[in-house]
């Protein structure tokens, strides 16, 4: 007899048990409606994930349950439909990641997760007690087991499930994005999983909580570890996958995206996220006429629509003519309101207030970033009045080495490309340009440039970002020593340049904004460099 599963694909919100209780319900509905038996929803789906510290709050955990009481008798009308839920348990002093069949107004069986991650973004060890007794239960004959996500990265939780009974395996995921993460996913669910004899349904979290995108991309696999169903990246999704048995029937596949394009997306979705789930009416963006904040402008409107962003151009004395005419030919094209303030009487009245200090100095950095922050105190100004955050335009490459300001660019609530390499910049603005030419073609050609001095190009401070992002990427992403990036063809004296760059200029990214991740170690949650520290290698 067959057995239909739905993968529920949710955006769960931390902390909003009730909204996310209405969205289990609304999931639910609809998949018993195209005639699912069973329901999987994401890890810790009717609080969100990661709850961080509130998961040290008693309070948390009596919502939590006061919550699933609630929904399990607002499900009872889904006759024989069982639902799985995750949510947080505390009992008898300690604290489990759990996971709940709910079935006919009641809650029939309940499994804790066995492997706690402690590396990278996660810290689970700070919160949860491990446990990993098996939760196996029938429906029409088909025995199903239950895990919860880092279970499933180590063989041990998939082989308790499979000696308990466990036919297929049900996996609730809450399980970030990076770049090619998903075929990493892929992978390890063939090693602990399938080879074990088991199929398996993947029904992983989507949207954004602070610095992580969760990406969705839900899947089935069957016993000889082929990818059998994928649901969409990065939104929201519902599949009914059907059993015979251990036997996939008419399975669905999500279309594939490059690279560019799940990144792209993956930024929108953070953008959107952070900014509707935290209740900001708009943003404001400091256009510059560059390519970092072209492209972060482009995802601001495609994140939140046009008519809740705002441009605003502040040039300088050394602002080229091509900087205001790109500006204006963008905005246009995307349709946004658009202001230009200048800033050289405040540049001016700077220099006057500072003269005597000064007086005999010769004019360097100090001038430069002084007009970056006056900018910065411009849009914080607009923000303070109107309520609408700053959306900082600064890329992984400038965070690395400090070319950036504190209290001038990096003013702001949220970082968009916070994570995102120079390089990669360009190869986002392309993509975006392949769906509708956004962004002028003169912006992604001509040289950077912070245009704080006369003529003034980024290559006059760094090497070619070519050079920067390989060393940065080998040497901050991989790990890597001098001495192996050196062998991998780069010159000693950039790679001592860029690594010395890298670490004494933590003190700046330690007071920069939270920023979307979307590489596998980002400045910021995953990467806790000491400030004071002498190890220069």
């Amino acid at each position: 007899m067959s057995v239909k599963v739905a993968i529920a694909q949710i955006n769960s919100t931390v902390g909003d048990i009730s909204g996310n209780r209405n969205k289990i319900v609304e999931f639910a509905r609809r998949a018993a409606a195209q005639g699912a038996d069973i329901v999987l929803t994401p890890e810790l789906s009717l609080v969100g994930y990661p709850p961080e510290d509130l998961l040290l709050r008693q309070a948390f955990y009596a919502k939590t349950e006061e919550a699933l009481q609630a929904l399990t008798a607002e499900l009872a009308t889904l006759k024989d439909v069982h639902v799985v839920v995750g949510h947080p348990v505390l009992k008898d002093g300690a604290r489990f990641n759990a996971a709940s069949v709910l079935l006919n107004g009641r809650i029939t069986g309940s499994y804790h997760k066995l492997e706690l991650p402690n590396d990278s973004v996660f810290d689970e060890k700070r919160y949860f007690t491990p446990d990993g007794t098996p939760l196996v239960f029938d429906v029409k004959g088909t025995k199903f087991g239950i895990n919860i996500c880092e279970d499933t990265w180590f063989p041990r939780a998939p082989a308790r499930a499979r000696d308990a009974g466990a036919q297929v395996l049900l996996i609730l995921n809450g399980s970030p994005y990076h770049m090619n993460k998903q075929l990493l996913r892929l992978d390890v669910m063939r090693d602990n999983v399938t080879k074990q004899g088991m199929p398996l349904v993947f029904a992983n979290l989507v949207g954004g909580q602070d610095e992580l995108i969760f990406d969705g991309n839900s899947f089935a696999m069957d016993i000889a570890g082929e990818l059998v169903a994928s649901l969409a990246h990065a939104q929201e999704d519902l599949q009914v996958i059907e059993f015979d048995g251990v036997q996939i029937r008419n399975p669905q596949m999500a279309p594939a995206l490059s690279i560019e394009a799940q990144v792209y997306q993956a930024l929108v979705l953070g953008v959107r996220d952070y900014v509707g789930k935290n209740g900001f009416p708009s943003v404001l963006i400091g256009l510059s006429g560059g390519v970092d904040s072209a492209l972060t402008l482009a995802i601001a409107v495609d994140a939140l629509g046009a008519d809740k962003v705002r441009a605003i151009m502040m040039p300088s004395p050394y602002t080229a003519d091509i900087s205001w005419i790109d500006s204006r030919d963008m905005v246009e094209r995307i349709k946004v309101r658009y202001d230009e303030i200048p800033i050289n009487d405040c540049f001016s009245a700077f220099r006057s207030t500072l003269s005597e200090e000064f007086k005999g100095l010769k004019e360097d950095t100090t001038e430069e970033n002084i007009q970056a922050r006056i900018r910065g105190t411009l849009l914080m100004a607009l923000s303070n009045k109107y309520g609408s955050i700053v959306l900082t335009t600064g890329n992984k490459s400038e965070m690395a080495v400090g070319y950036c300001t504190l209290y001038g660019d990096m003013a702001g609530g949220f970082a968009v490309i916070k994570d995102i390499a120079k390089t990669l910049v360009y190869r986002l603005c392309a993509y975006r340009n392949s769906i509708s030419e956004v962004i002028p073609e003169r912006i992604l050609t001509r040289a950077p440039s912070a245009e704080l001095r006369p003529d003034q190009k980024d290559q006059d401070s760094l090497p070619p970002y070519e050079v920067l992002d390989a060393i940065m990427q080998m040497y901050m992403e991989e790990n890597l020593s001098i001495g192996e990036i050196e062998r991998a063809g780069y010159q000693k004296d950039d790679i001592e340049r860029i690594t010395r760059l890298i670490k004494i200029n933590e003190y700046k990214r330690r007071q920069a904004p939270v920023g979307i991740r979307v590489t596998h170690r980002a400045f910021g949650r995953d990467w806790r460099y000491p400030i004071t520290s002498r190890f220069r290698e």
